[in-house]
């Protein structure tokens, strides 16, 4: 008779290569030290910062898009997003519908029919790690957990560019007290577009990682640093205390299921 020793099977994907994460974590460090440098600078510096932050910051996303999932989640969430974002964005620029009238400025570079090219992939750097922090709470409401989460980071975003002259709003109903300059109707159009494009994504892409594929690490940090970066910006350096101990405070409650399930595992309520 012998006594085998039990030792659980490890998990069959292996991560990857050196450097492959070491090209992850460049883009990503180059993109927390543009955020970082923003405030500290004043004038078309800031300008060039603003643009090529969400640059950096959307082709982190893609490559990590690329390595972990391979190349049909890469092209499909490329083009999905970036054509979501371009005409929801020209269709509420044009018509008010779905986040109220504003128009942008010249700030944010080339643009055509009045949207930016680069806003398009302010959406791209959002959607990647929202859509897998929405994955991973739930396999039945992804959609809504996925939009709720692109709102409430929207709650740190626009006032800030607002308050830089990036965009401008006309302020039609009410509007939130810690969101200066920033109608409510905004919060709903994030929610409701944010509904369509997880949801969208969600179904078209696909959902299992390559078996060499990277792991969550570096979105995770991403969403991390979003929401750190969002309250001390505005607590030490936008001038905006409400906001930054509100906004908080609402984006690690939603947060919180997609953290508590990296740590403990997705719990049954959500499925």
């Amino acid at each position: 008779m012998s006594i085998r020793q039990f030792r659980p099977r490890r998990d069959a994907r292996r991560g990857i290569s050196r450097s492959k994460n070491l090209a992850l974590a460049i883009l990503l460090l180059v993109t927390i030290a543009l955020q970082i440098s923003y405030p500290l600078v004043h004038g078309d510096l800031r300008t060039f910062i603003t643009i090529a932050t969400v640059y950096f910051a959307a082709s982190t996303m893609l490559l990590h898009a690329l390595f972990s999932y391979g190349a049909r989640y890469f092209f499909s969430l490329a083009f999905v997003t970036l054509t979501f974002g371009f005409f929801i964005e020209l269709i509420g620029s044009k018509t008010g519908w779905p986040f109220g009238t504003y128009k942008y400025s010249h700030s944010l570079g080339l643009a055509i029919s009045g949207v930016p090219l680069v806003v398009p992939f302010a959406w791209l750097m959002m959607l990647h790690p929202v859509l897998i922090a929405a994955r991973k709470v739930t396999s039945t409401w992804t959609f809504l957990y996925g939009g709720l989460l692109l709102m409430v980071w929207d709650l740190f975003l626009d006032p800030q560019m607002v308050s830089a002259g990036r965009w401008s709003w006309k302020i039609v109903g009410p509007q939130l007290s810690f969101e200066k300059g920033v109608p409510l109707s905004n919060s709903a159009g994030w929610l409701l577009s944010g509904l369509a494009v997880i949801g969208l994504l969600n179904v078209l892409l696909p959902k299992e990682r390559r078996k060499f594929g990277s792991n969550s690490t570096i979105p995770d940090i991403f969403l991390g640093w979003t929401l750190f970066a969002g309250v001390v910006g505005n607590i030490f350096f936008f001038n905006n205390v409400a906001l930054g101990i509100i906004g908080g405070l609402i984006m690690t409650l939603v947060l919180a299921p997609y953290f508590f399930t990296l740590l403990f595992g997705k719990p049954d309520s959500f499925n």
